[in-house]
């Protein structure tokens, strides 16, 4: 059967997929990147063009894995092959000056870590915490959040408080000052929750942190490649991103922020070569001299410079399109689905704040009368490729958009739902 099916050919339903580009030719045939209006439905169509995703099938998961353009594939491919042909596969220095510059730090406050869960183990076990220190987080959290803080609790016998998700930004910033007492140390929020793409006014809780000398170590799983972000300005300690969701990079790539103010406030528990400032083992007693003054010292010994490359080029393609662009074609596509799924009131409910300041790139909603599962199951058989929310109790559908989605995508997703639900 040819990948460019219908979904008549799929379900029955009598639509037509949008006409895809695929991976079907070399390198030296395909598409050049758009130069288009922004603006214009056309050149998000274009945009596609430059991935290698299969033409059978909607992509709607990149809150999980963001497939890569051909771009950084080939930057992969072409160092890899450069370091293995020569031998010589040097450091990463220079790209991470690149991925500094990227997010609007400096490259002293910039881990390179290998996914965001690396980042939070990171905090949870290098920030001094004592028996009884309070930590707050939500009860919508990943696996990569709360297994970090939980193990933390476990050992060393710390309390996690955790506050139930509001609608409105507002709402979630009272939520966290509720929460917030004299053995307070640790304010450890998602930026944008896995379960249904609540946006935290982060900005607003850091200021609010820093009044009472409260650290904010920021899950950003979803923040880096969402929004035009800017760490600084975010006012953050800590924040721990990847690159393999909404970056586009290669899997197995995500960085560590540590602000420069705080650096001495997270111990190195784990280190190697690059960490130190000096080491000794002919003296005796054997002697450290000390960590480098760098967010540097938490990754340690031989890396992928492959892997470093294949993130610089993700940040490229970003910066081709424009980070700014790319925040605003997220939130088009957002509040498009939503206008889709609000005339459906009557056959499920929408998870996710309507406030727009509240949500980017993620929407939730749960069947009234259907399991999510069964829905989940039926949409996969249906050509679209989504993902069931299980974590926090919420038992529902996420739908997770990026430039490689149009419009007409999202049109067929609701079409091919409302059939699902009827």
């Amino acid at each position: 059967m040819s990948s460019r099916r219908t979904f008549i050919q799929h379900l029955g339903l009598g639509l037509s997929l949008p006409t895809l580009t695929g991976f079907s030719f070399p390198q030296e045939e395909r598409p050049p990147f758009p130069s288009g209006i922004v603006q214009d439905e056309a050149y998000w169509k274009a945009i596609r063009s430059q991935f290698p995703l299969t033409t059978d099938r909607i992509y709607l998961n990149n809150g999980t894995f963001g497939p890569a353009p051909f771009s950084v594939l080939d930057a992969l491919e072409k160092s890899n092959r450069d370091i293995n042909t020569s031998g010589e596969y040097g450091n990463s220095d220079q790209e991470r000056i690149q991925l500094a510059q990227f997010l609007r730090i400096q490259p002293t406050e910039l881990s390179i870590t290998h996914n965001t869960t690396e980042g939070i183990n990171i905090l949870a076990w290098g920030i001094p915490l004592q028996s009884g220190d309070e930590v707050i987080l939500t009860t919508h959290e990943h696996v990569g959040n709360a297994l970090p803080w939980l193990n933390r609790a476990k050992y060393d016998g710390i309390v996690l408080r955790t506050l139930e998700p509001k609608a409105t930004q507002e709402e979630n910033l009272t939520e966290v000052q509720k929460l917030i007492n004299p053995k307070t140390k640790v304010i450890a929020l998602p930026h944008v929750t896995c379960t249904t793409g609540l946006v935290f006014p982060i900005q607003e809780i850091c200021k609010l942190a820093q009044t009472h000398g409260i650290l904010t170590a920021i899950d950003g799983a979803h923040g880096a490649g969402t929004f035009n972000l800017d760490l600084h300005a975010l006012g953050c300690d800590f924040y721990a991103g990847c690159f393999h969701k909404w970056m586009l990079g290669p899997s197995g790539t995500a960085f560590l922020y540590v602000k420069e103010a705080a650096l001495e406030k997270v111990r190195p528990l784990m280190i190697g070569g690059h960490s130190d400032t000096g080491w000794n083992m002919t003296v005796n007693p054997p002697t450290l001299a000390g960590y480098v003054p760098s967010a540097r010292r938490f990754d340690y010994g031989t890396q992928s410079r492959s892997l470093a490359v294949g993130m610089v080029a993700a940040a490229e393609f970003h910066e081709k399109i424009g980070k700014a662009n790319i925040e605003t074609r997220l939130r088009t596509l957002n509040q498009h689905l939503l206008d889709g799924l609000s005339e459906m009131n009557s056959k499920l409910d929408i998870l996710t704040p309507v406030e727009k300041e509240s949500r980017i790139s993620l929407l939730s909603f749960r069947p009234k009368n259907m399991s999510y599962q069964t829905c989940g199951n039926a949409l996969g058989k249906a050509g679209f490729r989504i993902r069931q929310v299980p974590e926090g109790g919420v038992n529902a559908i996420r739908v997770s958009t990026h430039v490689y989605n149009t419009k007409d995508e999202l049109d067929a997703f609701v079409v091919a739902l409302k059939q699902i639900l009827t």
